[in-house]
């Protein structure tokens, strides 16, 4: 079959590789259809991927069509799937608990091993998810939307709580629509004006453009002195992480959507006199992965506005490799394999 595989920061190559073997019992292998591009992705390929042997087929945003059935798999040949490519042990505490998205010794589809950047892939039958009337392109972009579904999930938060999403890259804009979709009031903050007209001019969202005045300012404005009731932070930066403390009203929470890998530092003192809430969010689960396809069948989520770039298998080496450096215009991009 042929793959792209990264075989050191900067070396991105089509191969002729060899196909998956038959799927054991509980597995089936899937014929990749579509895989979008992530942040994780071009951080491999530009070798800022803290945990990752080369080389490596990336790709964890999916979707296929069934084509072999391992023993006692339930799900047909022939059947359009969502592939949640978090593979879990099933058996540690955060399994046992029902939160896979956090195993102990999770291994994620083109990070912890090859991924979908493929022709074909081996996955275990409970990480696929029947289509149900989704387009297969469509059905690629679940995984990612899922992320900020499941952190609006985890914040609690009420309908029409007061809230800011910081980043608005594809992490921080699919926060901000199923913020939106929760019925919280949203607002976002990059440094990109770029960004920011897209998401105002597009998706309707109000903005604070941080490169035109301190953040501080521009929160200070747009709630009175009050800040925030709920803070996202979807930037994987490790100064906004630090920053997005202050953004927080008195009662509010703080979800780091977004990993960076520094020890982050707070005020105890401001922490404790607001009572805030800090929550992480990882991943994401079945329920998300389904709350997101209904909003895509709902019309609820314009992909069409998200999606901006599309390549080819074949295509991907150079492409990706570009829009690594030049990304005017770019907010997701899909490659087209099947």
């Amino acid at each position: 079959m042929k793959a792209v595989v990264c075989r050191s920061p900067g070396d991105l190559v089509l191969e002729d590789r060899a196909g998956p073997l038959a799927p054991p019992p509980g597995w089936a292998r899937v014929k990749v259809s579509h895989v979008g591009i992530c942040g994780t992705d071009y951080h491999i390929f530009e070798g800022k991927h803290p945990f990752l042997a080369y080389p490596r087929i990336m790709g964890h945003e999916v979707s296929g069509i069934v084509s072999e059935q391992g023993e006692g798999i339930a799900i047909p040949v022939g059947e359009p799937v969502i592939i949640n490519p978090y593979l879990s042990c099933g058996k540690c505490i955060a399994c046992r608990h029902g939160k896979p998205n956090c195993c102990m010794r999770i291994e994620v589809l083109g990070v912890h091993r090859d991924g979908a950047m493929c022709e074909e892939i081996l996955v275990p039958a409970g990480n696929l998810y029947p289509a149900n009337g989704l387009s297969l392109a469509d059905a690629a972009a679940v995984e990612f939307l899922a992320i900020g579904a499941h952190a609006v999930r985890r914040s609690l938060a009420p309908p029409g709580a007061r809230t800011l999403v910081i980043g608005a890259g594809p992490i921080g804009l699919g926060t901000a629509l199923f913020a939106r979709i929760a019925g919280l009031e949203v607002s976002l903050l990059d440094m990109s004006t770029e960004r920011l007209g897209f998401a105002e001019r597009e998706l309707d969202f109000a903005v604070l453009d941080g490169s035109k005045a301190p953040a501080v300012d521009l929160i200070r404005q747009a709630t009175g002195g009050e800040g925030f009731d709920l803070v996202f932070d979807a930037t994987g930066n490790t100064q906004s992480v630090q920053s997005a403390f202050a953004h927080v009203a008195h009662g509010g929470a703080l979800v780091l959507v977004s990993v960076v890998k520094d020890d982050i530092s707070f005020s105890d003192p401001e922490f404790h006199k607001r009572e805030m809430m800090l929550i992480g969010s990882r991943n994401a689960l079945k329920a998300d992965f389904d709350h997101v396809a209904a909003s895509i069948r709902g019309s609820a989520v314009p992909l069409q506005k998200l999606v901006t770039h599309r390549t080819t298998l074949a295509g991907t080496s150079r492409d990706l490799a570009t829009w690594a450096h030049e990304k005017s215009g770019l907010i997701k991009a899909v490659i087209e394999v099947g």
